[in-house]
């Protein structure tokens, strides 16, 4: 297992990038610590799977460094750095039964038969693949299959870390949930350094401890599931996290206090009245309630949903969601109100400190 430390990496995939939007990646400085379960989270094109490959050699950084354990890798190619990836699409070798697939990187790097055999015998439990190891590997299903890409990487002892990229895409629904929580309960037990790569919230936050969430190239937040929910330090992230996303409004500063349209909103006072660029609110609709004090909303539409309600309306000409009970009556003349202490106030979609 490994720490792994990136500083100041950049990668751009053209050969004399310039502008901004040239780089693939853009400045990154972070570092994964030994044995921590990370997800890689943002949409398709977002530079995660190119900061996955970096991470495991199959890609060189276009600047920067990259380091395992005061170790400088960043010249030292994916077979040195003792990776396990595994990728979107599983890899396998059809022609061996799955014993012999998992079995595989250990004869290939001369661990003694006993030892093969006392390690693959774990990971097919692990793995719930017993009843399946003398199969010949093209017979089995897709999920089936990617259990043994997701087995190779578990067998080995002296893997560095093990990098997941989308590993689930090509599974049904069900198949995904208890692989997940195998890969959860692996992670507990045998403590190797995971990260993995997704662009599914749900996937990336029952798995990781710490969830990176990257938007056009960087990084725009790193934190546990519960700090990116409570306190997203940019929209993105309040809006890419949670069903429904956060609520995002433009607002104003008059006088310290925060107005939406001509209402005023009682929320904490801002830091600096010296604020430029975009300003926008940002409240969860789980922290939007109906208050006969409240703003006047336009009820546009009722999803009910089980055991709660999307009510989706408008204060004065902006989109709003809220989430009310099953049993909770929509009033005919609505007003709502916001959490004190729940709502974020972003500049130019970056939050910004407010007092108290």
């Amino acid at each position: 297992m490994a720490r792994i430390e990136l500083d100041g990496i950049r990668h751009a995939y053209l050969p004399d990038p310039k502008a901004d939007s040239d780089w693939a990646l853009k400045e990154l400085n972070m570092q994964w610590r030994d044995g921590g379960a990370y997800a890689l989270l943002g949409p398709s094109g977002c530079g995660k799977t190119t900061l996955l490959n970096i991470a495991s050699g199959l890609i060189r950084p276009t600047l920067g460094r990259i380091r395992f354990d005061d170790r400088d890798v960043t010249d030292v190619g994916a077979e040195a750095r003792n990776i396990a990836q595994v990728f979107q699409f599983p890899v396998v070798y059809d022609t061996m039964t799955v014993r012999d697939n998992l079995a595989f990187p250990l004869r290939n790097r001369g661990v003694a038969e006993a030892e093969i055999a006392k390690r693959v015998g774990e990971t097919l439990t692990m793995l719930d693949l017993n009843g399946l190891a003398s199969r010949k590997a093209r017979r089995l299903t897709a999920d089936q299959k990617q259990k043994i890409s997701l087995g190779r990487g578990m067998v080995r002892a002296d893997v560095a870390a093990i990098l997941f990229d989308e590993p689930l895409t090509v599974i049904d629904p069900l198949m995904k949930w208890e692989l997940r929580s195998q890969l959860k309960l692996l992670h507990r037990r045998f403590g190797h350094t995971m990260i993995y790569v997704t662009h599914d919230q749900t996937e990336a936050l029952t798995f990781a401890d710490t969830v990176v969430v990257m938007f056009e190239g960087e990084v725009v937040q790193t934190g546990t599931p519960e700090e990116l929910f409570e306190r997203p330090k940019h929209t993105f992230v309040g809006y890419f996290i949670g069903s429904p996303g956060m609520n995002v409004l433009p607002v104003a500063i008059d006088g310290g206090a925060v107005r939406l349209g001509k209402h005023k909103l009682a929320i904490s006072p801002v830091k600096t009245g010296n604020l430029t660029g975009k300003l926008e609110l940002g409240i969860r609709p789980e922290y939007v309630r109906f208050d006969p004090n409240g703003l006047p909303i336009r009820i546009a539409s009722v999803e009910d949903i089980g055991r709660r309600k999307i009510v989706r309306g408008r204060i004065d000409g902006n989109d709003i969601v809220l989430i009310a009970r099953e049993n909770e009556e929509i009033p005919a003349s609505a007003r709502v109100a916001f959490e004190r202490g729940r709502a974020g106030l972003y500049a130019d979609s970056w939050r910004i400190e407010t007092k108290g």
